[in-house]
């Protein structure tokens, strides 16, 4: 039998088409299994990266210098000081600095102080000589009373004028009981030809004693010796610790000293009060010049 030569054309031309059929499901198979594959490496790569922190973009803070706190501390070479002895100088209450005085003239220097500090001035402190001329005066001399802590005091000294003309100047200090020197104050002087100067109250010195009447018995009575450097009017008036008086005039014939009253009738119920009485040189000084305190007072008669 004899089989035409078209019939293995047919045959390959049949597998050719079943083949056709079939290729839609291969490619897609194909293509599945590339994106699984893809997949799966995409999760590699990510798993194997590090995770990037995000870069800022605001500049970092500058870094501050170190700072070191100093605290300051006393020198030990300072320590504080007692404050229980202290004076202030208040006042020149004669002869100011530069007063004229004749050779060999006995004169009264009378010094204002005031106690600033926290004891009390007793008789057992002094007045000291310290530095200069001393004129005669005491190289040391007690106070008479007590001076309480803001309290003044009128501090004395007789001297006497050099025999040389020209300035002299002597320096004197306050003494404690255990013999420790404080404040300074001074007198200071002029010396001329035998000339006084001008007409002036040079100074004035007072004492307390009593006065008594019909009325009042051991009544407090304040003198002032008031001295003058020549002839003239000396214009005053008194003032005391309550009141000021009406004003008064002493004449003097020639350089020297006259005596001055206040009597004052102050009763009973004031006896242990501190109380002064003073006077006030209106002319030709224009000068306060002291006063005298005490706490007597009348008693009954």
């Amino acid at each position: 039998m004899r089989i035409s030569s078209r019939a293995p054309f047919a045959i390959t031309l049949a597998a050719a088409l079943l083949a056709g059929c079939n290729l839609p499901s291969r490619l897609e198979a194909t293509a599945a299994a590339q994106t699984a594959a893809a997949l799966t490496v995409e999760a590699a790569l990510t798993a194997a990266a590090p995770l990037k922190t995000p870069t800022s973009t605001t500049a970092p803070f500058p870094t501050l210098p170190s700072v070191t706190a100093t605290v300051a501390t006393a020198s030990p070479g300072i320590t504080s000081t007692s404050n229980c002895d202290a004076a202030e100088f208040v006042t020149d209450v004669t002869y100011p600095d530069g007063t004229e005085v004749d050779a060999g003239e006995s004169f009264t220097k009378t010094w204002r102080l005031k106690n600033t500090g926290t004891c009390s001035w007793t008789p057992t402190y002094a007045i000291v000589f310290r530095t200069g001329e001393s004129m005669g005066g005491p190289a040391v001399q007690s106070l008479a009373g007590n001076v309480n802590p803001g309290q003044t005091v009128d501090l004395s000294v007789a001297l006497t004028a050099p025999a040389t003309n020209g300035t002299h100047t002597g320096g004197w200090s306050l003494r404690n009981s255990a013999g420790t020197i404080f404040s300074k104050f001074f007198v200071q002087i002029t010396v001329g030809s035998g000339s006084g100067g001008p007409f002036a109250v040079t100074h004035v010195t007072y004492s307390l004693s009593s006065w008594s009447d019909a009325t009042h018995t051991d009544c407090p009575r304040v003198t002032a010796q008031i001295t003058t450097s020549g002839p003239g009017t000396v214009t005053y008036h008194w003032v005391r610790s309550d009141s000021t008086g009406a004003t008064n005039t002493v004449a003097f014939d020639a350089a020297g000293t006259k005596s001055l009253n206040y009597d004052w009738a102050l009763g009973s119920p004031h006896a242990g009060e501190t109380n002064w009485v003073g006077i006030y040189v209106d002319e030709p000084n224009h000068q306060d010049f002291g006063h005298r305190e005490f706490t007597t007072a009348c008693t009954s008669p």
